[in-house]
């Protein structure tokens, strides 16, 4: 029998001083039973980076052909597409022809550096891509702040970000490692 995702109620509450964007998102996110808690707060991290009333979480792992986030116009063009991870080249070519822009949030340290040196030459045809790291050490100390009901407060101001739960404060310096040439 497959296991079901686990569901998180979280209220995101999001300040971003860079874009001058101030909102509270009530989200359900469905933890994919593969996905652990660091990636499923990353999500969450990316989504308050480019929060705005359409963005939208996805069926993420679920689906091959979703991304994790995604934020379609009123016309239902496909404006934003976010995933997280070390795509391959592939995924990376078909995401930025169907997107106006694609974002990618790596992680995982070396593992992300080795992704990156493999996959970077290929990047440069694509203007509509940026690509954004989170160092081990910032994506770890995220999971510790994972709970069923969560109440998060972001921050974001000169391209740091604060996150905090409770008594708990995480700050993150997330690297870019290509930005988009739009």
């Amino acid at each position: 029998m497959a296991q079901k995702s686990t569901i998180y109620k979280v209220e995101l509450s999001v300040s971003d001083m860079d874009r001058h964007y101030y909102e509270t998102h009530k989200l359900t996110v469905a933890k994919h039973p593969s996905e652990t808690d660091e990636r499923m707060m990353l999500r969450l991290v990316a989504f308050a980076l480019n929060a705005d009333e359409q963005l939208e979480l996805t069926k993420g792992l679920s689906t091959d052909d979703e991304p994790d986030i995604w934020q379609k116009s009123l016309s239902n063009e496909l404006e934003l597409w976010v995933t997280l991870g070390l795509p391959s080249e592939k995924i990376v070519r078909q995401s930025c022809g169907k997107a106006d822009e694609v974002i990618i949030y790596s992680y995982g340290g070396k593992t992300a550096d080795v992704w990156w040196d493999k996959i970077q030459g290929t990047t440069t045809r694509f203007d509509n891509l940026k690509v954004v790291n989170f160092s081990e050490q910032d994506s770890r100390a995220l999971e510790q702040l994972a709970s069923r009901s969560m109440k998060l407060q972001v921050n974001i101001q000169d391209g740091d970000v604060m996150v905090s739960a409770d008594d708990d404060a995480i700050y993150l310096t997330p690297v870019i490692w290509k930005n988009t040439d739009r």
